[in-house]
């Protein structure tokens, strides 16, 4: 959640600050400000909505000269999103600002300490509080300590970037449970909270890890613990490119991603399926096959789409490796008392690798003595640092808050990790070989859904008015109805169940009315059958069926008002496959109802936030 940039250099610090934000708005898009010391003065500037009224706001004024500055962009935690709410804060001196990523819980306690202090508040923030103790514990020429000694006293989480109208030629950065890099350019220094800020000035960072505090000055920079203790840091190299980020032709992000699906899988496999050998090659988790092997019982977390993702990998891994799954909701396993025993391995499933909720299960889980591994796409992120071992999705940035991309490199991943653990196990050679071939198969396999894409504009836009919608699917495609309804949800802001097939009856059948869209899965497979019955119960009810069939299949044809075909392919890679009518569908609801795709309302891309 939120977004934030700063600089030190000998570069004009604004254009860099602006072009940062543009780049990080998909994190946060309610308000956004900017902070620099110009000719003696700390000049705050910011503005209520998107990144463009930042930039109209600064227009109206003299052009910054700066060469130092911070700027953010936000999504409302504490207070509504308005110009006073806006980040930066400043203390009651009007000589420090901060720009903060994450949430302090304590800061009603801290409030009423400081308002006893005499101190004057000025918005409905947390992150103020954070603002006027550093303030309050200021002295001359000691910002470090000051932003030290207060976040000993903070309860919460944080990623900040600290300015002194007292000490212009430095930024104090720190981080717990929120991300900030710091990218290592030619006698200038750029911190973010997302490499894609970054990108366009350096590939060399240096990722902060929890409870570290970094000094910036036009000379380098020093690390250290909150208790001061010194800390060498690597520079790394990011594996992010300029393009990478950029719309290449395409009018929105997730229109981008969703058909750079057949390569961004292709990615995902390459080097990971052996043809000659028939078998799954996994480096990152080797040198935990005999614990894996072993395993009794693995538990697959996430939150949003990585959790229809893991609901993919349990039947994956039970049916393949015929080991005991299941699934939770990060959220909520860390809240009760979960029984990890031993022989339990914890996967943790996160695109951006910061998922607060995700973060703090895994933290649990390793502390009750679970094997953690990751499946993430970010490179350095805190998961993929925190976890004993894991598997990284190799599918390229995905900047569209609605994730497409991630989702079947989530899945196909999960498929890999089924198929390498399989085959220590139960998986017959003969069993592995199919399979191997059939998931290098899928790239070209959703090439060919994405060429029906015109169709399924056409039949979305003959029932983006409905408000309510089903999606149903049975086995493998439970999961993708799920995904399915998520996605349009997400985006057009249509209300849409997801729910197994079968369970329509047992209730939500009461929804049906006539014109009602049911959006069925039901491609050819082991239930088949079951969801050609439950077709006909919908239809018989009025509603209007939509069909992701099988191509070639008749019978669908003659029960549905609409059918969009998908190649056929195996039951447990299928949702690699039916899901991509599903994202095309949401994608074509929110452009025809005129929703912002890649911005919707509420949402930002990386949840940082408990």
């Amino acid at each position: 959640m939120c977004g934030i940039i700063g600089y030190i250099g000998f570069q004009r610090a604004q254009p860099i600050l602006l072009e940062g934000l543009k780049r990080l708005e998909y994190r946060g898009y309610d308000s956004a400000g900017v902070a620099t010391i110009e000719d003696g003065r700390l000049v705050i500037v910011k503005s209520a909505g998107r990144i463009s009224n930042l930039e109209a706001c600064l227009e109206q004024r003299p052009l910054l000269q700066s060469t130092i500055g911070i700027a953010h962009t936000r999504w409302a935690t504490h207070g509504c999103p308005n110009d006073i709410n806006a980040h930066p804060h400043s203390d009651a001196s009007g000589r420090i600002a901060l720009v903060h990523n994450g949430i302090i819980e304590n800061y009603a306690t801290l409030r009423q300490y400081l308002e006893g202090k005499g101190i004057t508040f000025r918005s409905e923030t947390d992150t103020e509080v954070l603002a006027q103790l550093i303030g309050h514990l200021y002295a001359p020429g000691q910002l470090e300590s000051a932003v030290r000694q207060a976040l000993i006293q903070v309860q919460g989480t944080y990623g900040i970037a600290v300015l002194c109208l007292d000490e212009p030629d430095k930024i104090v950065v720190a981080r717990r449970g929120s991300p900030l890099i710091i990218g290592v350019g030619a006698d200038e220094y750029i911190v973010a909270s997302d490499a894609s800020a970054i990108v366009q000035h350096t590939s060399q960072v240096i990722y902060l890890s929890d409870g570290e505090i970094a000094c910036l000055d036009r000379q380098g920079l020093r690390t250290t613990t909150l208790d001061a203790r010194q800390v060498s840091k690597a520079v790394q190299s990011l594996e992010l490119t300029l393009e990478q980020i950029e719309l290449g032709g395409y009018q929105h992000y997730m229109q981008k991603e969703i058909f750079e699906q057949p390569t961004a899988l292709r990615n995902c496999m390459r080097g990971r399926l052996d043809m000659h050998e028939s078998r799954v090659v996994l480096g990152g988790i080797t040198k935990l096959d005999r614990e894996l092997a072993r395993a009794r019982r693995i538990i697959l977390m996430g939150c949003g789409t990585a959790w229809h993702a893991a609901l993919i990998g349990e039947y994956l891994l039970e049916d393949f490796a015929r080991i005991p799954a299941e699934v939770e909701y990060a959220s909520e396993f860390r809240y009760r008392n979960p029984v990890i025993e031993f022989g339990t391995a914890l996967v943790a499933i996160s695109q951006s690798g910061e998922t607060a909720d995700t973060l703090a299960a895994l933290r649990e889980g390793k502390e009750r003595g679970a094997t953690v591994l990751g499946v993430v796409n970010a490179v350095g992120s805190t998961i993929a640092r925190e976890t004993d071992a894991g598997v990284y999705l190799h599918v390229g940035p995905e900047i569209g808050v609605a994730s497409t991309k991630a989702f079947t490199g989530q899945v196909a991943v999960l498929a890999m990790v089924a198929i390498w653990l399989g085959r220590k196990r139960h998986l017959s050679p003969t069993a592995a070989e199919i399979l191997i071939r059939e998931l290098a198969r899928i790239p070209e396999r959703i090439e060919q859904v994405l060429t029906s894409a015109e169709h399924i504009r056409e039949v979305t836009e003959k029932y983006c008015d409905r408000e309510n919608w089903l999606y149903l699917g049975r086995g493998y495609n439970y999961p993708v109805a799920l995904e399915g309804a998520l996605k349009l949800k997400e985006i057009s802001y249509i209300h849409a169940e997801g729910m197994p097939a079968a369970e329509m009856k047992h209730g939500p059948i009461a929804l049906i009315s006539k014109g009602t869209p049911a959006v069925f899965i039901a491609t050819r497979g082991a239930q088949y059958g079951k969801v050609i019955s439950n077709i006909e119960e919908v239809r018989s009810r009025g509603g209007c069926i939509i069909a992701v069939a099988t191509e070639g299949d008749a019978a669908v044809a003659k029960l549905a008002d609409h059918v969009f075909y998908v190649p056929d392919t195996p039951d447990p890679l299928q949702p690699l496959v039916t899901v991509v009518p599903l994202q095309l569908m949401a994608y074509y609801a929110a452009l025809a109802r005129g929703c912002n795709v890649d911005k919707p309302r509420n949402l930002a891309k990386s949840v940082t936030v408990e």
